[in-house]
């Protein structure tokens, strides 16, 4: 069977004392790098913003970070300034092992559309190119790492599962934000659809 282990999102504004730090986000790494070692195939995304995107509060006068608004495209979490195209915070932690990677995808890109999955921007239909990249490998079975458990990997796992894959989501390799309760709805979300969770 071939396997492709997708690596999300493991960028310094997502670790400790980045904009949007996730809790204990560089612990998961040095496994990841040991994990990595398993796969011919390993895909990296990459969040690559440009400056004053539309997910961020500081686009959207009066809000703050982590209100909701509605978007053309649906619900829309507004989230502090992170990960903008050729920043610092926008780099791979420097402990992860990138030269594994036989790919990096980056995503929300587009300034009027956010990005949590690797396969599609959250208008759900605007492809990345991963879907076609892992098909031309003969790819049928993905395991996703990474950050944050119930946004990017969440939407990723289902993404992937929705295109026909064989997914499972390594846990105790993922981290989550964990906002208002939202890494038990993305288990759930994620069961539904046909996810395992290890």
């Amino acid at each position: 069977m071939k396997t492709a282990l997708l690596v999300i999102d493991v960028q310094n504004d997502f670790c400790p004392s980045g904009a949007l730090e996730v809790a204990g986000g560089n612990e998961i790494i040095a496994d990841i790098n040991q994990e990595m070692k398993k796969y011919n195939c390993v895909v990296l995304t990459q969040d690559w913003h440009p400056k004053g995107h539309s997910s961020f509060a500081m686009s959207h006068d009066g809000k703050e970070p982590f209100d909701v608004i509605e978007m053309p495209y649906g619900e829309q979490v507004l989230w502090p300034e992170h990960c903008v195209q050729g920043s610092e915070g926008a780099n791979f932690h420097l402990k992860l092992d990138v030269d594994r990677a036989s790919a990096v995808i980056r995503k929300g890109a587009n300034p009027q559309i956010d990005s949590y999955s690797a396969f599609f921007e959250n208008d759900r239909n605007t492809a990345t190119g991963l879907d076609g990249y892992l098909k031309s490998l003969g790819i049928v079975k993905i395991n996703l790492v990474g950050l944050a458990t119930d946004f990017c990997v969440n939407y990723s796992a289902q993404d992937a599962a929705n295109l026909g894959y064989e997914v499972s989501v390594l846990e105790a390799m993922c981290r989550a934000i964990d906002l208002n309760g939202s890494l038990a709805v993305a288990r759930t979300e994620m069961r539904n659809c046909g996810v395992e969770l290890i």
